[in-house]
């Protein structure tokens, strides 16, 4: 399992065309977040929700869980199929 190393910042970025050197995540995995923070800011934007942090918080913890729930659900099924 990887373990996730949080970007030091725009400025702080440099890449060899694969990867960043500062933090040493992919250039995909990179644009993905960036990608998936940008949709979930203009929800925010769109809905005009003056509680921006409350939203926030709320996608933080819905995310904790559902990539446990996943992790439990891969964990289920390498369970069953090593008892075939």
């Amino acid at each position: 399992m990887a373990r996730f190393e949080p970007c030091h910042g725009k400025d702080a970025c440099r890449d060899d065309g694969e990867r960043c050197l500062t933090c040493g995540r992919e250039l995909d995995e990179i644009a993905r977040l960036r990608d998936a923070i940008d949709v979930l800011a203009s929800l925010a934007m769109d809905r005009d929700y003056e509680n921006r942090e409350e939203f926030a918080n709320y996608v933080a913890r819905k995310l904790f869980k559902t990539i446990g729930y996943r992790r439990e659900q891969l964990g289920s099924a390498g369970d069953a199929s090593a008892g075939s």
